[in-house]
């Protein structure tokens, strides 16, 4: 069993030696275990300091690229040096790295195919600014009221994957992967799971990803709501459809009453206008829905032979 430890790191020459250094280097139930460290186009020491402190391999994009090409590279990377299980932990130590056994725990026994951290349920995050807190508590509370699976950390990027997820997940995005790698997975049936862990925000810190918090909901939201489109269409568009379409009979029903009291259609014209427009916006959604549920059965194709065109790619 291999396991390989994926460290994403841009600009951090500071902490990227003291990380690589906590990580445990026996685990029980795994064999082998290597670091690996995927360098966003660092513009300084970052990559001499990580080679210096003892990662496998370090693999340098020329240009800063985004956390989720990032993470693309660091699968592929995974996959291509035989990976049974990628673990992904932030480069600037925030997180605890004894708890990688932990997240590795539910996989070792075949219980879950994804493993999150989870900063918000047992255990309370550190000197996390209490904007980011509530933000990130409702969109998962949003996506999980959706896809009716509880989901306790939409956006935290220590977790565990095994190899059939790595081989199986759809990464398109450039600004994260966190919130869409699980929506994706859930769609897929993959069995995730979330461990509370203890993390220790530093109250200096800049965000490598969040600019600001506008910056932050404004991706999150595109992002969330894309994802969510592409896993429950016929939910994404037909819930709304029927409420304009109940709408609109309700509305027709009460402009019968009132028709039917004097016979005359003029003084209520605009409860019929309204129950037309309506009607007509709901079918379109409808509509919407079924055509989205074929491009999500083609997709659903595409995506299988991507996975076999993989399988065989990075056959062990």
């Amino acid at each position: 069993m291999k396991l390989i430890i994926n460290i994403p790191a841009y600009n951090e020459e500071e902490k990227i030696a003291e990380t690589i250094a906590r990580i445990p280097r026996t685990i029980p139930g795994i064999k082998e275990i290597a670091i690996h460290v995927i360098d966003d186009g660092s513009v300084d020491q970052t990559a001499t300091k990580a080679r210096a402190a003892g990662a496998n391999l370090v693999y340098t994009h020329g240009v800063n690229r985004g956390i989720g090409k990032t993470f693309k590279t660091a699968v592929e990377q995974a996959l291509e040096h035989g990976a049974d299980i990628m673990v992904n932990i932030d480069a600037d130590g925030q997180f605890d790295p004894n708890d990688i056994p932990h997240l590795l725990k539910p996989i070792l026994e075949k219980q879950a195919d994804m493993v999150v951290a989870d900063r918000f349920s047992a255990k309370k995050a550190k000197h996390m600014p209490w904007i980011k807190n509530a933000l990130n508590r409702l969109g998962a509370y949003v996506v999980s009221v959706f896809l009716r699976t509880k989901i306790n950390d939409l956006t935290c990027g220590f977790r565990a994957l095994n190899r059939e997820t790595l081989l199986r997940l759809n990464l398109p995005g450039d600004f994260t992967y966190t919130q869409e790698t699980i929506i994706d997975a859930i769609g897929k049936n993959m069995r995730v799971q979330w461990i509370p862990v203890e993390v220790t925000y530093f109250a200096d810190r800049q965000s490598r990803v969040v600019r600001s918090v506008a910056h932050f909901v404004n991706n999150s939201m595109k992002i969330i709501i894309k994802a969510i489109r592409d896993v429950r269409p016929m939910k994404f568009f037909g819930i709304p459809g029927i409420i304009l379409l109940l709408a609109a009979l309700i509305i027709f029903i009460v402009f019968l009453v009132f028709y039917f009291q004097d016979f005359k259609i003029t003084p209520y014209r605009n409860w019929l206008l309204l129950s037309s427009v309506l009607f007509l916006i709901g079918l379109q959604f409808i509509v919407f829905a079924l055509i989205a549920d074929m491009i999500k059965s083609s997709r659903k194709l595409t995506e299988d032979l991507m996975y076999l065109v993989k399988k065989d790619k990075y056959k062990k």
